[in-house]
Parts: structure tokens; sequence; C-alpha cells
């Protein structure tokens, strides 16, 4: 467990299949959300709004990072946040014009991922706790999920990752799910993702164990 959440804290990323400066900020917006004191829970942040380039994220107005979450890149890792009720807002960096909101508990100890999806005026805030301690270390295995971020897909789209000719996601999956983290062989995976009418891509990458 310690060796996977190490590989984490370095920022490797789970996989995500997407399915799809300095500024001067706000006065509310100045304080950076983030703390190496204990009790501590740890956020990773993803932007995935093919609209918007630049985007910041705030947990009770304060900022999980002092630069912009450009569309496809994350935060890098997983950061040390405040635990209990905090208020989670997306918003355009430069502008400062709100995205999406909502509200959130975060544990002690716990991880979580926040993916900010959507386009075209309409945003959401997808936050899922990132249950590590329930995958196992000592398979030599890799770990997959992914995320379906395609807003103008007009059914569920077929997903499939497989390694060696194996499925390890056969799944119909709606906009804005997250997938758990599945086992999977370390090498060469294959990545599939068809829907009826405007979505048909496949890539392979490669995985190593551990992450």
């Amino acid at each position: 467990m310690k060796k996977l959440i190490s590989y984490l804290r370095k920022g490797v990323i789970p996989l995500a299949a997407f399915l799809t400066i300095s500024f001067v900020f706000s006065a509310c917006k100045k304080t950076v959300d983030t703390t190496t004191q204990s009790p501590v829970a740890r956020l990773m942040a993803f932007n995935l709004t093919a609209d918007q380039p630049s985007i910041g994220v705030a947990l009770s107005n304060n900022n999980l990072t002092n630069s912009p979450l450009a569309y496809t890149s994350y935060t890098g890792g997983y950061i040390g946040v405040y635990i209990g009720s905090r208020e989670v807002t997306s918003y355009d960096f430069y502008s400062g014009a709100t995205l999406a909101t909502g509200s959130h508990v975060f544990e002690d100890s716990a991880y979580y991922s926040l993916f900010v999806v959507g386009a075209n005026g309409t945003y959401r805030n997808m936050l899922v706790k990132d249950n590590l301690d329930s995958l196992p270390t000592t398979t030599g295995n890799a770990f997959v999920r992914y995320v379906n971020a395609i807003t103008d897909s007009t059914s569920q789209p077929a997903v499939t990752i497989s390694s060696n000719g194996t499925n390890v996601f056969n799944d119909n999956a709606t906009f804005a799910s997250v997938s758990d983290f599945r086992q999977i062989t370390p090498g060469s995976i294959a990545i599939n993702v068809k829907d009826e009418s405007s979505v048909d891509s496949s890539r392979n990458i490669n995985v190593e164990a551990g992450k």
C-alpha cells in the first residue's frame, strides 16, 4: 500500500480514458488551501472541459493551486487539504466566473479525485473517493480507471479496456461517470470507445506495475 501511495503522490496519473502566469485573483481566492499537518485529506484535480483552457479549483474560497489547470491537465498528484465539510468550486482562472460549485465532506487520511467536466456554459464537478486501501499491492499488476467526459455523445458509449485480448472493462458509460480502479496486466493495453453516432476512438498505451 505504501508503494502504491508513494507512486501516486509523485504524480503518477490514474488512467483517465477521456471519452470525449501569474494573475491577480479576486480577494476571496488569495489563499492556497494546502496543508501538511494532520489530520489531512488528499485531493487530485483534473480539467476535462474542452472549452475551458484555464480553470481554477477552490475549497471554501481557498485555491487548490496557484496556477490554472489547462484542458486535460491535472494537479500532478494528490495535494493535502483540510478535512471536514468544504465548498468545492471550479471557476475560470482569469475572469473568476464560477463554473460549478457544491459541497463535500473530506475525511481524515482519505484520497479523492475531482474531475471538472462539461461545455457550453454547463459544467459539473465530479468528486470521487479513491479507495486506495482496497487495492492489492503484491500482485505485480497495474491499476486503471476511466472517466466519460464526452458532453456531445448521444448515447452511452461502449468503453472497452483490454490486455492481451482480455477485457478488464466492457461497459456502457453514461456522461460524467467514473469507474472504480481495476487490476490490469502491465504492458500495452488497448482502449476503445464507441457509440452509435459520433464517437469512435481507440488508443494503445503502456502501463507499469504498481501504478
